[in-house]
């Protein structure tokens, strides 16, 4: 069995509201190619090429829904986008065991209403959040009663990337270059949302909470040298004005191991291996990032069973990777909720 914990859609009806919302169509080009995304059919056509096996947690593809909607009509979008997930898990329960909630970031209150409702009314079994809300830190106290909630009910967060290429990479210019905002970018912005995170307080307050990163926890794994000794032993001494001694009353190194990643890493074994090192079996899910690949899902899918089919692990750890970490983490039995 194999469940694919990071995979993305934008269900048709929920697409259709999305391109008229679209201030630039052009914008949508990306989506609008990928077919697999909003064509159910050719979903269902990928999925069968790796057998009755293999099952897909729903997530909604970027764009944030706050990049779409202002405060007053985003709540509107999420809950569209809740109801259509629903609709497929019901049709589909046999593909799609449950989907994960979005949520109208951009306005907290009703945020927190439609993760109620998502969550007790839809069945949904988690909730996304992108690393930022238009620019504001997931650790900026209006969003606090959220990751409360969502601890106390001891669900799972998945923490999707969100940059786009007007965030340059030099002060001296406009936008980023050559795709590097997605590329580079978006492990930065993972990083970064991790860091604010743990340095916030967040692990103290709720040392349990359930947040899965995508793309094998971004840079962190890598940086474990940086985040141990050059981090968690030096905070402070590179800054004037701050007092940083005794922010924490454990290294930083040991926060970050208590996020969760997925194995959506475009197929690549050296990440792979590093990511698991670092967070270890029970903190790994398999994910795919389908169909974001060239093949316009498949390939992501065919690359990440691969590697992990290649991993120097006991066939009971890659169990746990396969299906057992994310069914216990969503509390899902084999017939779904």
């Amino acid at each position: 069995m194999k469940v694919d914990a990071y995979s993305h859609i934008l269900p048709a009806r929920y697409f259709e509201r999305m391109r008229e919302l679209a201030v630039d169509p052009d914008a949508l080009k990306r989506w609008l190619e990928l077919s697999a995304l909003h064509d159910l059919d050719e979903r269902l056509r990928i999925m069968d090429e790796f057998g009755d096996g293999y099952q897909q947690i729903l997530t909604l593809s970027s764009p944030p829904i706050e990049m779409l909607a202002g405060p007053d009509e985003s709540a509107a979008l999420a809950r569209l986008a809740n109801e259509s997930m629903l609709e497929l898990c019901e049709k589909h329960p046999d593909r799609f065991p449950a989907f994960v909630a979005s949520l109208p970031m951009n306005n907290p209150d009703a945020a927190l209403d439609e993760l109620a409702f998502a969550i007790d009314d839809l069945g949904a079994r988690g909730v996304q959040v992108f690393t930022n809300v238009n620019g504001r830190p997931l650790d900026d106290p209006a969003f606090q009663a959220l990751f409360d909630e969502m601890a106390r009910r001891d669900l799972p967060i998945w923490m999707h990337p969100a940059r786009g290429p007007a965030f340059a990479d030099y002060a001296t210019e406009d936008t980023s270059k050559y795709e590097i905002w997605w590329a580079l970018g978006w492990p930065y912005e993972t990083s970064v949302a991790m860091a604010r995170m743990v340095f916030s307080g967040l692990f103290e307050r709720h040392p349990d909470i359930k947040i899965i990163t995508h793309h094998m926890g971004a840079m962190i794994p890598y940086l474990e040298g940086r985040i141990g000794l050059g981090w968690s032993d030096q905070l402070g001494s590179r800054t004037a004005g701050e007092d940083y001694a005794n922010l924490l009353p454990r290294r930083p190194l040991d926060y970050f191991r208590r996020f969760y990643a997925d194995t959506s890493l475009s197929g690549s074994d050296i990440g792979t291996r590093c990511g698991l090192d670092f967070f270890g079996t029970d903190h790994v899910v398999f994910g795919t990032d389908c169909p974001f690949d060239p093949e316009g899902g498949p390939m992501y899918i065919r690359e990440t069973i691969r590697v992990i089919d290649a991993l120097d692990v006991t066939d009971a750890a890659r169990e746990q990777i396969y299906h057992l970490n994310i069914r216990r983490l969503m509390r899902l039995t084999d017939a779904g909720v």
